[in-house]
C-alpha cells in the first residue's frame, strides 16, 4: 500500500529529494509530518494550490498529519520566488486580514482534524536580535545568492532589498520550528525547500524529504496562476465566477488543468480529453464547482453561464446601479466600474465589448430606465434613473 501511494507520488511529482529515503519512511509505516507554506499575500487560495492540496490529502489519507504553516510573518517580507523585483512590504493588518479566511478555504479540500494549522509569527515574532544573528550565521550569503532569481536581478541591475535575504532563513526555520518530516510546494520553490534541509541540519534536525509539483499557468495561459498577477480562480469565489473563469482558460491548458485539479480518476480524466476544446472545458468547470461548492453550485453555475452565453440572453439576476449621467454613455461606464477612464471607456466601446440590451453600443448611446448594459461576457447592470 506503501509503495503504491510512493508511486503515484512520484507521478506527479516533478522532483522528490531524497527518493529513496522517503520511499524507506513510507514503507516502514513511518507517521510523517507534512509541511506546506502559504503565505497570505491576499485574501484568496486559488485554483493553482489545488495542485498541492491535493497531495496533502493524499498524505493525510495514508495517515500522516498535515502541517499547514500560514506564513503570517513571512508575507510581511515577501516571498522573491520567480520575481523580477522586489515585493511590497505587506502591513500586519493586511497580512492578518488575508490569514483569516486561509484555514476555511484550506478545508475545502483537507480534513480538518488531521490538520495542523501554525502562524509562523509564533516563533519568528519571537526572535530578539541575537536570535536572529544565530539564524543567519547557519548558512553564507553565497548560499543565497546562488537562487535563480536572485542571480538573474544581480546581473540585470535590479535592486534585491536586504530584507529578502532573510526570506529563504526564515522559511526553514519553519522547518524546524514544527519538525517537519516532509514539505512540499511548486517548482518555484526548489530553492526554498533545499535551503531548509540545511537550516534542519545546522539545528541538530534530520532534514526533511521535499517534493516539488508542477505550477499551473493561470487563465492568461503565460504566467503561473497568482493573486498577484490578477490571472487567477478563487476557490473561494463564487460558483459563476469559477466556472466562467475556467471556460475562459485557453485550450491548449485543457489537459494540465484536467490532470492536475480536477479532481477527475484517470478514467474520467481519459473520457474529458476525448471531447471538443469546448465541452472539455464544460466538463471542467462544473467539476472544479462540484469539489470546491457541491453538486447543486454546480448545476447553477453551468445554468447560469448557458444563459448568458450560449443563449445570448441575459442572467435572471442582474445588479442595479444608478446613472447620474444617462445621457453620457462613457461617464456611465465609468460610474458603474465598467471602466476606470473615460479613455478606458472609449476603447471599450471602439472594440465593441459595450452591449445595451444586447445589441452593440454606440458612444453616443443614451440610456433608460431599465436598460441592461453589458460590459464584456459576464458583467451586467440594469440602469436606474435618479
Amino acid at each position: 500500500m506503501a509503495g503504491k501511494f510512493f508511486e503515484r507520488l512520484r507521478e506527479r511529482a516533478v522532483q522528490i529529494h531524497n527518493e529513496e529515503h522517503l520511499r524507506a519512511r513510507l514503507e516502514r509505516g513511518d507517521k510523517l509530518r507534512v509541511k506546506l507554506g502559504l503565505d497570505p499575500t491576499a485574501p484568496d487560495l486559488h485554483v493553482g494550490h489545488l495542485v498541492v492540496l491535493d497531495v496533502l490529502r493524499a498524505f493525510q489519507d495514508e495517515g500522516h498529519t498535515v502541517v499547514l504553516i500560514v506564513g503570517d510573518f513571512t508575507a510581511m517580507i515577501g516571498d522573491p520566488s520567480g520575481r523580477s523585483e522586489t515585493r511590497p512590504i505587506l502591513s500586519k493588518e493586511q497580512v492578518a486580514a488575508n490569514a483569516q479566511t486561509y484555514y476555511e478555504q484550506a478545508s475545502l479540500v483537507l480534513v480538518r482534524d488531521r490538520t495542523e494549522i501554525r502562524f509562523n509569527s509564533e516563533w519568528l515574532g519571537a526572535m530578539n536580535s541575537a536570535d536572529v544573528l544565530r539564524l543567519l550565521g547557519k548558512a553564507t550569503l553565497q548560499q543565497v545568492l546562488q537562487r535563480e532569481d536572485f542571480a538573474d536581478r544581480l546581473k540585470g541591475g535590479a535592486a534585491i532589498g536586504a530584507h529578502e535575504i532573510l526570506y529563504p532563513f526564515n522559511q526553514g526555520y519553519d522547518s524546524v520550528a514544527v519538525q517537519s518530516d516532509v514539505e512540499i510546494g511548486g517548482t518555484d520553490q526548489l530553492f526554498n525547500l533545499l535551503f531548509g534541509r540545511d537550516i534542519q541540519k545546522a539545528y541538530g534536525q534530520e532534514p526533511q524529504d521535499i517534493a516539488v509539483f508542477p505550477l499551473l499557468e493561470g487563465t492568461d495561459g503565460v504566467q503561473k496562476m497568482s493573486k498577484s498577477l490578477g490571472n487567477y480562480i478563487g476557490i473561494n469565489e463564487p460558483p459563476e465566477e469559477i466556472y466562467g473563469k475556467t471556460m475562459s482558460i485557453p485550450d491548449q491548458l485543457i489537459d494540465k488543468y484536467v490532470r492536475l485539479v480536477s479532481g477527475f480518476d484517470a478514467q474520467q480524466q481519459a473520457e474529458v480529453l476525448t471531447m471538443k476544446p469546448r465541452d472539455a472545458k464544460a466538463a471542467l468547470a462544473r467539476q472544479l464547482v462540484k469539489r470546491l461548492h457541491g453538486e447543486d453550485a454546480a448545476r447553477r453555475a453551468e445554468e447560469d453561464f448557458d444563459l448568458k452565453f450560449r443563449k445570448h440572453s441575459t442572467p435572471e439576476e442582474v445588479p442595479e446601479r444608478v446613472a447620474t449621467q444617462p445621457d453620457d454613455l462613457l461617464a456611465t461606464l465609468v460610474e458603474v466600474g465598467f471602466a476606470k477612464s473615460r479613455g478606458d471607456a472609449r476603447r471599450l466601446v471602439e472594440q465593441g465589448g459595450i452591449r445595451i440590451n444586447g445589441e452593440k453600443a454606440a458612444e453616443s448611446a443614451a440610456l433608460k430606465e431599465g436598460d441592461v448594459l453589458q460590459a464584456g461576457k459576464r458583467n451586467f447592470v440594469r440602469i436606474r434613473l435618479k
